[in-house]
């Protein structure tokens, strides 16, 4: 590489968010590179469950459901104690994959795209009309931070500041199982929760979530759901376990001059909610064409639309999560009423009118003083 190249468009950050930033710039044209510290392919411990509307959301990227391979998922369900209740997706399936696989697909439909990559790349800092990297300068029009959560591209670009932070732990382990069902299981114990995908016809990927360190123990949180310990006992371990923070936060802004954040550096939702990748494929659409433009303002805006509604299913799954008392009561309401389950469920991933919407929220009131 000479000293000094040339782009339209720079995204620090080869994960799977810069990399829907790149193919989405490359799709309206603009020359774009993606410089990583890290080489493919790049894992990061996560529920490994891809949503219908995530799917869609891919497709507009150019990748296509057959391009993924994976397993089918038809819907959720929900796991407490003696009792549970589950939906299918309203439109179409899901998809369970690994990370890593995902991540070499999203590489391929990048390269086929004609991005250019600079892996193995460390990028020190943004200068002016340029970013500087471990290989020389390289000048851009565009800056796109997708470089995580603790990103450095948000703390040099000004847009530090927080609205909101929160934060919890997670662990994630892959067992050699045969899936018993083609939903993902969110089992729902104290002060943890476990998110099961199926990702092929002899694997789950389960990942525990706690509000501290000390409860997202895999041994000691599977007391919680004797059915699931059976089933995994004995299992073989696919993967070592991986341990991370799963942050939910929103940013004042996520654009300052020629400088956008993307994915998780631009704030988000816990991960509970299967709503992260969604997100990030949709922001990559929404800043292309913002930069096409020429106004990152129009990013800004469709930014925080994109956000709403995650982030408030997101803030009321955690206050179910933190009190045993009314998740037990709001799970035995859905259960005695398994259609109000499909309404919310439709709510979550976004099909559903604002009547729909008011109309589960006083069904589920009855049912909850009800119960």
């Amino acid at each position: 590489m000479a000293a000094t190249v040339d782009a339209t468009v720079l995204v620090i950050g080869g994960g799977p968010a810069g990399l829907a930033a790149a193919i989405a710039a490359r799709q309206k044209g603009f020359p774009a590179i993606v410089a990583d510290g890290s080489a493919p392919p790049i894992d990061k411990p996560c529920g490994e469950g891809l949503m219908p509307e995530t799917l869609a959301a891919l497709r507009d990227l150019g990748v296509s459901a057959g391009d993924l391979g994976g397993y089918p998922l038809g819907g959720i369900r929900f796991v407490q104690r003696h009792e549970q209740v589950a939906a299918a997706f309203p439109k179409g399936k899901g998809i369970g994959i690994r990370r890593t696989t995902l991540h070499e697909v999203l590489v391929k439909r990048a390269r086929d795209c004609g991005v250019q990559f600079l892996w193995n790349t460390p990028v020190s800092g943004i200068l002016q009309g340029g970013v500087q990297t471990s290989r020389g300068l390289v000048h851009a029009k565009w800056i796109v931070g997708a470089d995580g959560s603790g990103s450095r591209v948000r703390r040099w670009s000004g847009l530090e500041a927080n609205r909101t932070r929160r934060f919890r732990y997670a662990t994630r382990r892959h067992y050699a199982v045969t899936p018993w069902s083609d939903f993902v299981e969110i089992y729902w114990g104290q002060r943890c929760q476990a998110y099961l995908t199926p990702i092929s016809s002899q694997e789950v990927c389960i990942v525990l979530m706690a509000a501290t360190a000390q409860d997202r123990n895999f041994d000691v949180a599977l007391q919680n759901w004797p059915e699931l310990r059976e089933r995994l006992a004995g299992a073989e371990l696919r993967s070592r376990e991986r341990g991370a923070v799963s942050f939910m936060h929103r940013l004042c802004h996520v654009a300052n001059g020629n400088v956008a954040l993307l994915g998780d550096s631009s704030g988000g939702v816990d991960a509970i909610t299967g709503e992260g990748l969604r997100l990030c494929f949709r922001q990559a659409l929404a800043l292309a064409d913002a930069m096409e433009a020429g106004d990152l303002q129009l990013y800004e805006r469709a930014h925080k639309k994109l956000a709403l509604r995650p982030t408030r299913m997101g803030q009321l799954i955690l206050m179910i999560a933190g009190n045993d008392m009314l998740r037990e009561r709001a799970i035995r309401s859905v259960a005695a009423q398994p259609e109000l389950f499909g309404k919310l469920l439709a709510i979550h991933v976004g099909h559903s009118t604002p009547g729909e919407v008011v109309s589960a929220g006083l069904l589920l009131g009855w049912r909850f003083l009800a119960t």
